[in-house]
């Protein structure tokens, strides 16, 4: 008789996550919110993705939106008192919504691949260019409100009108195509 039972959802993200076993010592302090630049666009903090998780909330959990909007600071990471990899969960949570097709907020999902995009173009972020793009597929009125905002960076110098790259960026899409084909390799194998 096979008493062995299936593995549950918080197994499964545990076994896809280096690390991922510390999640079971989560504390449920709210560091990682508190630490996080995303949080008020975020549906959930890291730490209710995490009770969700040990919950077994599988599909609330690879529905949320917060995995999208983790800008992979390592600020919630670096401060976690249980050294908890808070940054690598949240690319579990993505490639596990991706792979079960249950994401469904494309928005933010168009946001990352912009931001993806620009990064492998110039080596870095064009956040004019960013919010730009984002704002009128998705938010279209909202660009007459982001105006002010968009002023106020102008003049301290924290926006640009055209994107800059970084020097040798040649070097960093190489390292970029290696990455993708390692990623490749380990999918299929």
């Amino acid at each position: 008789m096979n008493t062995t039972r299936p593995p549950t959802f918080f197994d499964r993200v545990v076994a896809a996550t280096p690390q991922g076993e510390l999640l079971s010592q989560c504390l449920q302090c709210g560091t990682c919110g508190g630490s996080c630049p995303s949080a008020a666009d975020m549906d959930h903090t890291p730490r209710e993705l995490f009770a969700m998780t040990m919950a077994g909330l599988e599909d609330e959990v690879l529905a949320s939106n917060t995995p999208w909007y983790c800008v992979s600071c390592y600020a919630c990471t670096v401060r976690c008192p249980q050294q908890i990899p808070i940054t690598d969960l949240m690319y579990t949570f993505k490639q596990m919504a991706i792979s079960s097709r249950r994401f469904e907020h494309r928005a933010t999902a168009d946001w990352s691949e912009s931001f993806i995009g620009f990064v492998e173009q110039r080596g870095r972020s064009f956040e004019l260019g960013l919010a730009t793009r984002y704002h009128l597929f998705h938010h279209p009125t909202q660009v007459v409100k982001m105006g002010t905002l968009g002023w106020n960076m102008l003049r301290h110098n924290r926006l640009t009108f055209r994107p800059r790259s970084i020097r040798n960026i040649e070097q960093l899409r190489a390292i970029l195509e290696k990455a993708k084909a390692i990623a490749e390799k380990e999918a299929v194998g």
